[in-house]
């Protein structure tokens, strides 16, 4: 291991990381070099991610140069003018972002791609929307989204404006290898720009989003926006600017931002963990919401591809929709206010089963993909034709896309989106809690869960296990088809089988005799087992749907204990 060492020490440029790690060395920490050195950070479809410091397992000025290099000899290699059409670079607002960013601009133009680097921080949607605009090969943007503050990342799109998918990833990832053994390419950004590769996106980029955004129809139902109130926060992020100037742009004149948590600052000091997800990651939002008697309490995550927010109740209380709650209210109103027997709408297999009842009663198609945003919007183009055009597509962990100007999920045009919609309901007397109730009563009572079981590093795969023994019942309810996506085969309770037109993944999939369905698929980054449920229930126009709501509760958690300790 001295060897990998000391041959790192001898690479690496940055002089902080040198010495934390000569540190480490001085003291004998084996085990934290271990963990440095024993792997690399794994290049996947979200391209890196980890802590910063020093070591190939970590996020560093090296890292970053490596993997920048690797990704431009696989852009060269298999897109066309690559170089001429070069790769726009973006960064959040986190402590080493900024060089990490201005890194990988050093190395791509070296090795001869044109790079379009914004001048600041900018929200992933707002670079990834640069694919498009200039026909670019693809892009980077450096985040770690929403993670702690002591991580960072590398996030990678492709020519088609999505995020990779395979065999992308595992190709970058082989050059990369090859990259950490060689000499890193370099060029100085003034050279760069001196020799005509490097483009400094400045306002007039940003502008150029706002218009778009601005002109885009899906965007444009201006339904008395001075109607509502609305507060906002970015979380410390780079949302904040772009939110705030698009909502001012669709007419919300009464718009309070929560000035602490406005500015971009990768230490995030007033919450513990920046995801809208979190517990206590909203209440500050939510505290100046009741203070101006606000509708909408919103969020962007802290690179504003994700929005999350609390609505007020009648009783004046503020609570949190859930992502398939916000999913299903914009499918249920975009389809509304387009022709729906056009539109192409998506979610992901964690995510409820309403979209589709909603999409088939409006005479829309639906789609379905695996979990992860990359699949939604990389499906979505290819699907959509002259006759089905792609209108909407989510994810239950906050992800939304209005429309194809950006090809991932966007929490700036999601926010104006549905600020738009609540404004709507507004002039009709109704909160967002009233239309939900209306499309639960007209198409059924979804009730959607989620539990994590914590497992042993070297315990065997819980998969593996209900393969071999599958269960028959759930809570002593028939499952009536089993969905297996690693060998793409639905097995139903007859006997026969039908196969699955999904990419293979170790997911099973349950469906109940009483239209329950419970998803169990290992966690892609820890030792967990991750399980979704969810019910259906029927209400009548009799029923109180207070209620309804509290019997649905109460069956989800009889549900939810009765398969956890089947496990």
């Amino acid at each position: 291991m001295m060897q990998q060492i000391n041959n790192w020490l001898s690479r690496d440029p940055e002089e902080k990381t040198r010495e934390e790690l000569q540190s480490l060395v001085d003291i004998n920490d084996i085990e934290e070099l271990n963990d440095r050195f024993s792997s690399r950070l794994q290049f996947g479809t979200a391209g890196l991610r980890g802590m910063v410091g020093a070591g190939p397992n970590r996020m560093n000025r090296l890292v970053i140069q490596e993997t920048a290099t690797g990704l431009g000899h696989y852009l060269i290699e298999h897109i066309i003018d690559a170089g001429q059409r070069g790769v726009v670079i973006g960064y959040d607002g986190r402590t080493d972002s900024l060089q990490f960013a201005h890194d990988t601009a050093s190395v791509l133009t070296a090795l001869g791609i044109n790079v379009f680097l914004t001048t600041k921080v900018a929200a992933t949607p707002i670079v990834a929307y640069g694919i498009k605009k200039f026909n670019a090969a693809g892009a980077v943007v450096v985040t770690a989204s929403h993670n702690p503050p002591e991580y960072n990342g590398f996030k990678v799109y492709w020519e088609n404006g999505a995020q990779i998918i395979p065999p992308h990833d595992s190709g970058i990832a082989h050059q990369i290898d090859i990259a950490a053994t060689k000499s890193i390419p370099w060029m100085s950004l003034s050279d760069a720009e001196a020799k005509g590769l490097l483009v400094w996106l400045d306002d007039k980029y940003y502008q150029s989003y706002r218009n778009t955004m601005n002109n885009n129809p899906l965007l444009s139902n201006h339904t008395d926006p001075s109607a509502i109130s609305i507060a906002y926060t970015a979380m410390h992020g780079v949302g904040a600017d772009m939110a705030e100037t698009l909502l001012h742009d669709a007419g919300f004149i009464h718009v309070a931002s929560v000035a602490e948590q406005r500015e971009p600052d990768g230490t995030f000091p007033t919450v513990n963990f920046p995801n809208p997800e979190e517990k206590g990651a909203m209440d500050m939002v939510i505290a100046l919401a009741d203070s101006v008697n606000a509708e909408l309490a919103c969020a962007n995550d802290p690179d504003a591809d994700r929005f999350a927010l609390a609505a007020r109740k009648a009783d004046g209380n503020y609570q949190m929709l859930t992502g398939d709650q916000v999913g299903i209210l914009f499918g249920h109103y975009l389809l509304n206010h387009t022709d729906a027997s056009k539109q192409l709408v998506g979610n992901t297999i964690v995510s409820s089963r309403l979209l589709k009842k909603i999409a088939e009663a409006k005479g829309a198609e639906y789609f379905q993909t695996l979990t992860g945003f990359k699949w939604l919007t990389n499906v979505a183009m290819q699907k959509q034709n002259e006759e089905k055009q792609f209108l909407f597509a989510y994810e239950e962990a906050l992800g939304y896309t209005v429309g194809s100007e950006v090809w991932d999920k966007d929490g700036l045009s999601a926010l104006v989106a549905f600020a738009q919609l609540a404004a709507e309901l507004s002039t009709q007397g109704k909160s967002v809690w009233d239309e939900l109730e209306l499309i639960y009563r007209t198409h059924g009572l979804y009730v959607n869960a989620q539990q994590s079981i914590a497992l042993a590093p070297n315990s065997p795969p819980i998969g593996d296990k209900l393969r071999a023994n599958p269960p028959t019942q759930i809570a002593g309810v028939n499952i009536c088809a089993t969905e297996d996506l690693k060998a793409s085969l639905r097995y139903l309770s007859n006997g026969s089988t039908e196969s699955i037109d999904l990419p293979a993944s170790d997911v099973l999939i349950y469906h109940l005799e009483d239209e329950s369905r419970i998803i169990v698929r290992p966690s892609g980054t820890e030792p967990k087992l991750k399980c979704y449920y969810e019910m259906v229930t029927e209400i009548n126009p009799i029923d109180d749907y207070v209620a309804a709501q509290e019997k649905a509760n109460a069956a989800m958690e009889s549900l939810i204990k009765e398969h956890q300790k089947s496990l």
